[in-house]
């Protein structure tokens, strides 16, 4: 007798493939559901082996554009950056995600939401906490987390011989079992070689960048136009122009590949309290990172920018930590966009060997007053006026020598 009706989030890798076939041996009824979310990726090949293995029907939701528009623009309006170096990739591609893997369960009345998460990483948190923000009444089944998978199976090198014994065809090998996550924001690698943080990683893993050592010679120029923080419009120096959201992003993807942009290496905190070490590639992000930082200086007030910038850092935990659809998120995120109305403008840049090289920016709203801040005239700044500030802002530095001293 069936035990239910389970939508598994399938990727068509080794975890969820193994998943499925134990969930199938389980007595569950499993429909797969696959988002198309800009991974490098075989859909057919994919739903052919899900339904070889037992899936009684195979999803696949081309989300790239509900991706691009409603998740990596918001983020990159907001400046969203994890513990200063890490631009969200996966973060961002769960809540997307789940919200398919929502959909196709109540459309095909099914009881339980399964995915292949860790119970030791940050993704079922993620996936969890987005299904139950959008179906209070969803049932999760984590295998990761149940005590009959954990003890059949330890981890990545026990699932492959699953699979041989299942006849699972899988890319992974115990040789080189490192584990890859791939959108149109990033691919992320962690797992195997890479769990010593003092490995240096692999340079056959990097599948979105070129190494940046061998990278063109010639550097590449383009310019980027941003409307209320979003980018809008990229012409290249080759005159090419890009205005539509999936279009930009992809090329932008393309070039900063071409030039070895956007590779980090690093150590994280994850939020359920380990540190892990991943090594990610974000070419189109991060240039967009640059660009809009740069033009956000440039346009905001300083203490306006400074304000945004803090909720910049706590939105970027909420996002990391899985709390996209709670309510603090929503409310910072429209904090931020009323921000952002006046981040209007271009910004000229440079791209070569893995580096993003700002050019110059302009702004119809700008706040720079290039006849204030010359150094030629003096214009309406008066410079005795300067004397006074000097003098106020020394009375605490004063102050404090003079405590300095009595304190010896």
């Amino acid at each position: 007798m069936s035990l239910g009706k389970v939508v598994l989030a399938y990727s068509g890798g080794l975890d969820t493939s193994c998943i499925l076939r134990w969930l199938l041996d389980q007595n569950y009824d499993v429909i797969c559901y696959m988002a198309n979310i800009g991974q490098d990726e075989d859909f057919d090949a994919a739903t052919t082996k899900a339904t070889k293995i037992g899936a009684s029907k195979v999803i696949v939701d081309d989300v790239r554009h509900s991706f691009v528009n409603d998740y990596v623009w918001p983020a990159i309006r907001a400046g969203l950056i994890y513990e200063s170096r890490y631009l969200l990739g996966t973060s961002l591609a769960r809540p997307c995600i789940s919200v398919g893997l929502v959909k196709a369960a109540l459309d095909n009345d099914a009881q339980f939401i399964a995915h292949g998460a860790t119970g030791k990483g940050n993704d079922q948190v993620r996936f969890e906490l987005s299904c139950y923000s959008l179906w209070p009444d969803v049932k999760i089944i984590a295998p990761w987390r149940i005590e009959e998978f954990t003890e059949r199976f330890q981890g990545r090198s026990d699932l492959i011989k699953y699979a041989s014994d299942n006849n699972i065809p899988v890319s992974a090998t115990p040789k080189s079992p490192w584990s890859m996550d791939a959108n149109l924001m990033h691919i992320s690698y962690e797992s195997g070689i890479l769990e010593n943080p003092n490995n240096e990683a692999p340079h056959d893993l990097f599948q979105m960048t070129v190494d940046p050592k061998k990278a063109p010679t010639d550097s590449f120029k383009l310019s980027i136009e941003f409307s209320k923080g979003v980018p809008v419009k990229v012409i290249t120096q080759d005159a090419q122009v890009f205005n539509d959201a999936l279009e930009i992003f992809t090329f932008l993807n393309k070039i900063g590949g071409k030039y070895g942009v956007g590779r980090t290496d690093i150590v994280e905190n994850r939020f359920i309290g380990l540190k892990s070490r991943g090594v990610y590639e974000t070419p189109g992000g991060y240039i967009l990172y640059v660009a809009h930082t740069d033009l956000e200086v440039f346009c905001l007030d300083k203490e306006v920018y400074r304000v945004k910038q803090s909720l910049r850092d706590r939105l970027s935990d909420y996002v990391y930590n899985g709390f996209w659809f709670s309510p603090e998120g929503r409310f910072v995120f429209d904090c931020i966009a009323l921000a952002e109305e006046t981040v209007n403008g271009k910004v000229n840049l440079e791209i070569y060997k893995g580096n993003v090289t700002v050019l110059g920016r302009w702004s119809p709203v700008s706040l720079y007053n290039e006849d204030l801040v010359s150094m030629d005239k003096h214009s309406d700044f008066s410079p005795s006026d300067a004397t006074g500030f000097i003098n106020i802002q020394a009375i605490r530095l004063k102050e404090y020598n003079r405590f300095q001293k009595q304190q010896k």
